[in-house]
């Protein structure tokens, strides 16, 4: 009796520090508006509106709307509104944690432990720790289960729920590192088996880990540009991102070298992104013509008088009009888009015309990987015909558009895409990734001894060198 009494109490002390410790600043009728305020612009806004189950969306709503009320603190409210925008499952469209309750959110602190987490096609891997447990939580470990449920089991059902993205890949990326996130206090039980095949359980609590030293081997800094020289004269340059000017900058300033290369790699993997205007002006270097093609650019377009004739239309009446109203089948389909949200505005599609002194017509590799995205997306959609270059590695992140930033109640903000955005010939990348044209998935090596391993490169390497 004693020991259950005492187990009940540290329950009761953990939930209480939880409690304390989590900011509590909203007012119900705060959360109401704010989860209001994103389901109402998202309706208007969202692109791909379209492509959602209207039935499903407005339920989650409607859920939504009793579970708010519902919420203890800020944290387990905007956790609410995150639920509810995982639904339109864009990497552009997100809803953000207040600083406070974000600078509070542990993903590998557990005290005594520190553990980094992955996942490696479907399964979920240890891919770090703190020195000091280096043999109790060897690299290499698998995840078997988190309290009582088998580590997939409980990334779906508590964790890819709250996670906004494109794409599968990007999903399962982003919620092995954080499949055990959460505030100080909360408690794991995991069972993992070692790389030797022993089987361990272990339990861990969040909180500050003061131990700094790592398993594994520090990777060199790197800045964002790299640039070296590779055997058989291959130059190797990665741009890691595209942020700032200063990228292009420390690329030009090596074009007296660059000009003696017989092949080039260039690594875009890992970057997420920054300026289009940079990404062009990196590619214009290795686009065979001054006039460059990008993505083809499309909007909602919304007129409401023809939404509200649409509303009084049916499927059926796109396909042979409505005769007693005088409306053909052609208006029939366009007040029907309208009115589901699929009627689009096009940008005009102009190429690019931008001249380089010099460009790169020697055998090319881009590598890429799923953290390739957005404006190093736009890279290699500027590139996509050029016939000397091949991409290796794996799907892009498939994601980009522009965002709608809306304020919400707490001090922080949301996302909504509005642009939709394609391949020159109007196929469909976002949700899905850039496909390579070299398939190469990282493999437990390259993830586990960065340092030693990376089968992408060695592919580019090994694919250039076949050629003459």
């Amino acid at each position: 009796m004693k020991a259950k009494w005492l187990i009940l109490s540290c329950v009761f002390l953990f939930s209480n520090f939880f409690s304390a410790q989590t900011p509590n600043t909203l007012s119900l009728d705060d959360k109401i508006y704010g989860l209001s305020k994103f389901w109402s612009e998202a309706n208007y806004n969202f692109v791909y509106m379209y492509k959602i189950d209207q039935e499903k969306w407005n339920a989650a709503y409607k859920e939504a709307i009793s579970n708010v009320q519902k919420t203890k603190n800020d944290y387990e409210y905007f956790r609410e509104l995150q639920k509810l925008c995982s639904i339109l499952k864009d990497g552009h469209t997100k809803v953000y944690f207040p600083d406070e309750i974000q600078s509070k959110i542990m993903t590998t602190n557990f005290g005594d432990y520190r553990v980094f987490l992955t996942n490696l096609q479907g399964r979920i891997f240890v891919f770090d720790v703190n020195k000091s447990k280096e043999k109790e939580i060897p690299v290499g470990s698998e995840i078997l289960k988190v309290n009582g449920f088998s580590a997939q089991e409980y990334q779906t059902k508590y964790v890819n729920p709250y996670i906004s993205t494109s794409t599968e890949n990007d999903l399962n990326n982003t919620a092995g590192y954080n499949l055990l996130a959460g505030l100080s206090g909360e408690q794991y039980d995991i069972e993992l088996k070692t790389p030797k095949g022993e089987l361990k359980k272990i339990h861990l609590v969040h909180s500050k880990t003061e131990e700094k030293e790592l398993s594994s081997i520090p990777l060199p800094k790197r800045g964002n540009f790299e640039f070296k020289w590779l055997k058989g004269d291959v130059a190797y340059v990665a741009v890691r991102s595209f942020d700032d000017a200063s990228v292009i900058k420390d690329f030009e300033s090596k074009l007296p070298e660059l000009k003696k290369a017989k092949k080039i790699i260039v690594d875009i993997r890992n970057n997420g992104g920054g300026s289009g205007k940079n990404a062009l002006n990196l590619a214009k270097y290795f686009s065979r013509n001054d006039t460059i093609y990008g993505a083809r650019n499309y909007s909602r377009e919304i007129i409401p008088t023809e939404r509200a004739i649409g509303s009084f239309l049916t499927a059926q009446d796109t396909i042979s009009g409505k005769s007693q109203w005088g409306i053909t089948k052609e208006e029939a389909v366009n007040l029907f888009k309208a009115y589901s949200g699929s009627k689009f505005y096009t940008f005009d599609y102009k190429p690019n015309i931008i001249h380089s002194d010099f460009k790169f017509l020697v055998p090319t590799v881009i590598l890429t990987n799923n953290n390739t995205a957005s404006a190093a997306e736009d890279f290699l959609i500027y590139l996509y015909s050029e016939k000397n270059i091949t991409r290796i590695g794996d799907y892009t992140n498939g994601s980009t558009g522009q965002p709608l930033q809306i304020e919400l109640p707490g001090q922080t903000t949301a996302w909504i895409c509005t642009k939709k955005v394609t391949l020159p010939s109007g196929e469909e990348f976002v949700g899905i990734g850039i496909k390579p044209d070299i398939l190469i998935k990282w493999n437990l090596n390259d993830i586990l001894y960065p340092t030693k391993y990376d089968s992408q490169l060695s592919e580019a390497i090994a694919y250039l060198n076949k050629l003459k």
